[in-house]
């Protein structure tokens, strides 16, 4: 994944938006790793992550990883502990 990361009003919640390209899979895999992507934002934003606006471009090698690859690397680049690609 590429995450790319905007800061704005620490006092709003994140927002994040997601995109995928074709190469990731057919439209079942597409929304797979996008619903996947939703929820480690939903709970991002539920544990407190502000002032952020994040976009979150799937790549191929997202539809392989589990889930807790997924979400240490989207919770580490959110963080700001580095740029995540996957």
């Amino acid at each position: 994944m590429v995450v790319s990361s905007l800061v704005t009003d620490p006092g709003m919640p994140a927002r994040f938006g997601f995109t995928m390209t074709k190469k990731v899979g057919n439209a079942v895999q597409r929304n797979r790793v996008r619903r996947r992507f939703r929820a480690i934002a939903w709970e991002l934003v539920r544990d407190g992550v502000t002032g952020r606006d994040v976009v979150v471009r799937g790549l191929p090698g997202s539809l392989d990883a589990d889930w807790d690859t997924l979400h240490t690397e989207l919770t580490a680049a959110v963080a700001g502990e580095g740029a995540s690609e996957r």
